[in-house]
């Protein structure tokens, strides 16, 4: 009998905004609700699950804009047994994850997320770079 393997290959097609902020996450989501017009919710944590640290919780916000659909989704990097959503970016707070973006520049999001008294920088940078990428996928 012939034997066949299935080979899936996850999406990295989205805009990645690392954001680094002292204020908790129900204060960050809200001057990013204002400053994009959006409507960022709290959602159940984003849960991961791994061999040798257990279970881990990142605290997690999404949105769908129905008009664009667009989807908004602001994750914690630090999760609350202190272990990191992406380890090789140590120094980001939370992660603003974009998908299906064809109305907004990025630019221009970043620029107005830049305007938020709370935050103290943001950029962007491309998923595929990134060592731990797997947990960017839900």
């Amino acid at each position: 009998m012939k034997k066949f393997k299935l080979l899936i290959e996850d999406d990295f097609s989205f805009d990645l905004i690392g954001i680094c902020s002292s204020n908790a996450d129900y204060r960050l989501c809200w001057g990013i609700n204002k400053a994009l017009s959006i409507a960022l919710e709290k959602d159940n944590d984003l849960s991961l699950c791994f061999k040798k640290e257990g279970e881990q919780l990142h605290s997690f916000y999404s949105y769908y804009d129905e008009l664009e659909h667009v989807e908004y989704y602001l994750v914690k990097n630090v999760s609350r047994n202190f272990k990191k959503l992406i380890p090789e970016k140590n120094q980001i707070d939370y992660f603003l994850i974009i998908k299906n973006n064809f109305s907004r520049g990025i630019n221009d999001i970043l620029t107005s997320i830049k305007g938020i008294d709370s935050i103290l920088t943001a950029f962007t940078f491309d998923p595929n770079e990134l060592k731990s990428k797997d947990n960017l996928v839900f």
